[in-house]
């Protein structure tokens, strides 16, 4: 019997990003899903349930209000999930959001070669990659992978999101989540008495530092690296889809505003890095079968349908248009070429905070990504 290799993930109107996402992890070995939704009007949960009348995967209503504790939406569906079977009889689980790709370059670009790669392990982190909006204003079709390929550095201390993992981890144990007590976000939490015998690797294959099996949710210099697996994040795709983003809130840090200071630390275009479309051919035809099955195609539609109507509605409000005119203005767009000139203070208090003195220098800095 093959194993069962299962995403969990929460979602609040991402309908025009899901098929691709799940057609790619598809692609690549992932076969089973698990979405909680919550407040979407965007037709997302219309799409996922159709979806799960074909059998690719599952949705359930985030249950986080009723969870015993003060959670958020992401913390408390997870907390939930730690009691489904479909958790626990998963070979394999991951807690992935739908802006985040796997990307594995070893072999053929599959969990298989990965975990050839790894050899035996219980748990790799993957340290993300920060995608910014390669300057694309407008939403248009098409794949999220194919649009966005500028990106941070390799070496990117700053800021702190820039090397936060998520991570796979084995279900052998004794535990919710094998060897540790809690499903985590970006890692499983509270190892258990065995922690010793714990096998955990980062991007490149190497063992992680024991402080980190600890507590640690991002890597520091002694584990950065994608030479085997890089999580490609999409935190931003086109300055029209987060206007969209910006309006419908996070499912995890529910008090923080994705406004300027986001877009700034999280909008990198320094480099470029399409590793990803060496997968895009698989992806494309996982992606067509799915689109074959009764429904899908019409859902689909429908969802980029609405996601340009609420585009178009949110830039009638002045408010909003003047926020979508200053991510997308000259300044930001020479900046996100240049954010290693930046401070992690900087970084995180927003663009009203970065001295002129940066902007004189770069103009003298010729742009390496134009053209």
């Amino acid at each position: 019997m093959a194993e069962k290799r299962l995403i969990v993930t929460c979602m609040k109107n991402e309908a025009p990003f899901i098929l691709e996402w799940v057609a790619y992890h598809r692609s690549i070995g992932f076969n089973d899903f698990l979405v909680f939704t919550n407040d979407c009007d965007d037709g997302t949960v219309e799409l996922l349930d159709t979806l799960q009348k074909h059998g690719i995967l599952t949705r359930l209503d985030n249950p986080y209000l009723e969870v015993p504790g003060d959670h958020n939406p992401q913390k408390g569906a997870l907390r939930y999930a730690e009691s489904l079977p479909q958790v626990g009889e998963a070979d394999w689980v991951m807690i992935s959001d739908v802006d985040e790709f796997v990307n594995i370059h070893v072999g053929d670009g599959t969990l298989d070669a990965l975990f050839d790669a790894v050899g035996a392990i219980d748990v790799i982190s993957m340290q993300w990659r920060l995608f910014g909006n390669s300057d694309v204003t407008a939403y248009k079709d098409g794949f999220v992978t194919e649009q966005f390929d500028c990106c941070a550095p390799k070496f990117c201390p700053s800021p702190i999101q820039a090397w936060a993992v998520k991570s796979l981890y084995s279900t052998r144990g004794d535990h919710v989540a094998g060897k540790f007590k809690r499903i985590g976000v970006h890692r499983p939490v509270n190892p258990g008495k065995d922690v010793d015998r714990i096998a955990w690797v980062d991007g490149c294959g190497r063992p992680v530092l024991d402080k980190f099996v600890q507590d640690g949710w991002r890597f520091g210099t002694h584990s950065a690296g994608y030479d085997l697996v890089t999580l490609n994040h999409y935190a931003v795709r086109s300055a029209e889809s987060f206007v969209v983003k910006r309006d419908r809130g996070r499912v995890n840090h529910v008090d923080r505003d994705q406004g300027l200071a986001y877009w700034l630390r999280m909008n990198f275009n320094m480099e470029r890095d399409d590793s990803i479309k060496r997968h895009i051919a698989r992806a494309r035809g996982e992606y067509d079968a799915l689109l074959k099955l009764s429904g899908v195609k019409t859902r689909v539609a429908s969802a980029a349908k609405q996601h340009r109507a609420k585009i178009k509605m949110l830039l009638q409000d002045a408010d909003t248009k003047a926020f979508y005119d200053q991510i997308t203005s000259t300044r930001m767009q020479l900046i996100s070429r240049h954010l290693n000139l930046l401070n992690r203070k900087t970084l995180n208090e927003g663009p009203s905070h970065i001295p002129e003195h940066i902007f004189e220098r770069i103009a003298r800095v010729p742009d390496l990504m134009a053209g």
